[in-house]
C-alpha cells in the first residue's frame, strides 16, 4: 500500500482526496447538496454530537470541499485545512478563532489592503488591539510583543512591495516570547509548491485560493492550514457561527482540478517572472524592480533560504510621474489591467488606488508602499511576447 505522505508534491497533487463513490467517478463528483439524509434518528443525534464521523449540512462538510481540503492540507504539510468562499473568509474565522476582546496582534506593517483594514479597523471595534512592526528587523517585533499578545500575522513575499520576511525568525521570536502565540502567515503569493510556513514553525497558513491554488481567475476562496484541533475549532466556530464564510461545492471541485497542475503552473510563473524581471531591470524607464528572484534585491538571500523559487510577482516603480506611467499602463494590449493575480494571464495593477486604496497615504509611506508602484503578476504567457508587450507600452517613456 503506497504511503500517500511519502509520495511527492506532484503526485499528492493529483491523488489526495480522491476517495471511491458509489459511480466510479475518477474525478470526486460535485455534491450539490445543502444538507445529507441520516439512516436514522440516532444516527442524526450521534453525528451532531460528534460521536459519529459523516455529513450533516454543507456549512459543516462536504465530500468536494473535503477532497480539495485534504489535498491543500498535504501540500502544505498540514494535519488538516479547511476551506472558505474567500481569502478574506480564511483571514477573518482564523483570527477570530484566536482572538478575544482583550487580546492584542502584532502583525508586518506590510499587508494586504483589506487584510490591514480587518486588523486596524475592523477588529478593534470588538476590543482587539492591533499593533504593526517591521518583521524585516526581530528587534522590532520582539519589542512590539507583549503578555496580551496572542497572535502574530505576516505575509511572504509581502502585497504589494514583496518585501521577503524571514519565518524560521519570526517564528523563533514568538515563540521564545510566548510558546502559546500562534504565527500565522498569509502564503498566497508563494503557493504551497514554492513555500511551506508550517515546515519553518509557523502555526498556522492562510491562502486565498482565489489566485495560484486555483489558478484560472473563476474561483473566489479560501484556505486555513493548521493542527486538527485548531480546525475543528474554526470549523465549529470561525466558520460555522463568526463568519459563515463557506466554500460552495462547486467551486472545490474547480479547486481540485486546479491543484492538479499547481507545480507545472507554478514553475512557469516563476521562469516567465524571472526573464521578464531581468528586462525591466535594465529598462531605461524603470527606476526600480521588486522581485525576489534578483540578485541586487533586499530580501534575496532569505527568498533563496526558504522558496523553492522567487515566484511569478513583482512591483515596478518607474521614473515618470503617477499620470504619466497610467498613461504608458494603459497602452498595454496582452497583458491586462486587473486586480487579483496567479492567473493564467498576466494582469498589471496600482496598488495605491486599487488593492491597497484602505492605506492613507500616511499609512502607505509607514509601509513601504510607494503611491506610483505597479504590481504585476506575470501569467503563463510566452515570455516574449510579455516583454514586448512591455516594450512598446514604455516606448514613449524612454
Amino acid at each position: 500500500m503506497i504511503d500517500m505522505n511519502k509520495c511527492g508534491f506532484a503526485t499528492r497533487q493529483i491523488h489526495v482526496g480522491k476517495h471511491q463513490n458509489s459511480a466510479g467517478a475518477l474525478t470526486t463528483p460535485i455534491y450539490q447538496t445543502s444538507t445529507f439524509e441520516f439512516d436514522s434518528v440516532e444516527q442524526g443525534g450521534r453525528r451532531f454530537a460528534g460521536q459519529e464521523p459523516g455529513f450533516i449540512y454543507t456549512r459543516l462538510s462536504n465530500p468536494t470541499t473535503n477532497a480539495a481540503e485534504e489535498k491543500v492540507a498535504s501540500l502544505e504539510g498540514g494535519e488538516a485545512a479547511l476551506g472558505t468562499a474567500s481569502g478574506m473568509g480564511a483571514i477573518s474565522g482564523a483570527l477570530w478563532t484566536l482572538l478575544k476582546a482583550g487580546d492584542e496582534v502584532v502583525a508586518d506593517e506590510t499587508l494586504y489592503g483589506c487584510t490591514f483594514s480587518l486588523l486596524s479597523h475592523g477588529m478593534s471595534r470588538y476590543g482587539v488591539q492591533a499593533k504593526f512592526a517591521d518583521f524585516a528587523k526581530p528587534e522590532a517585533l520582539k519589542e512590539a510583543l507583549t503578555s496580551k499578545t496572542k497572535v502574530v500575522y505576516l505575509e511572504t513575499p509581502c502585497n504589494p512591495t514583496l518585501k521577503v520576511v524571514d519565518i524560521a525568525a519570526v517564528a523563533s521570536v514568538a515563540h521564545a516570547y510566548n510558546p502559546d502565540i500562534k504565527v500565522v502567515v498569509d502564503n498566497t503569493f508563494a503557493s504551497p509548491y514554492l513555500q511551506q510556513p508550517l515546515k519553518l514553525g509557523a502555526d498556522v497558513v492562510v491562502h486565498s485560493a482565489t489566485k495560484y491554488i486555483n489558478g484560472h481567475g473563476d474561483v473566489i476562496a479560501g484556505f486555513i492550514v493548521g493542527t486538527s484541533a485548531f480546525i475543528d475549532e474554526v470549523r465549529g466556530f470561525g466558520l460555522k457561527d463568526m463568519t459563515g464564510a463557506v466554500m460552495s461545492p462547486f467551486d472545490a471541485f474547480l479547486i481540485a482540478r486546479g491543484l492538479k497542475t499547481l507545480s507545472i503552473r507554478m514553475e512557469r510563473h516563476c521562469s516567465n517572472a524571472m526573464a521578464v524581471a531581468r528586462w525591466l531591470h535594465d529598462h531605461p524607464a524603470v527606476a526600480k524592480v521588486w522581485y525576489p528572484g534578483l540578485e541586487d534585491f533586499e530580501g534575496y538571500e532569505i527568498a533563496k533560504k526558504q522558496m523553492l523559487l522567487p515566484g511569478g510577482m513583482m512591483s515596478i516603480e518607474m521614473k515618470a510621474d503617477r499620470d504619466t506611467t497610467a498613461a504608458a499602463l494603459n497602452k498595454l494590449q496582452l497583458c491586462t489591467i486587473a486586480v487579483s493575480l496567479g492567473d493564467a494571464e498576466t494582469l498589471v495593477e496600482h496598488p495605491a488606488s486599487m488593492t491597497h486604496s484602505t492605506y492613507t497615504p500616511e499609512e502607505l509611506a509607514a509601509s513601504g508602499i510607494p503611491e506610483g508602484l505597479v504590481r504585476i503578476s506575470i501569467g503563463l504567457e510566452d515570455p516574449e511576447d510579455i516583454i514586448a508587450d512591455f516594450e512598446q507600452a514604455f516606448a514613449s517613456l524612454v
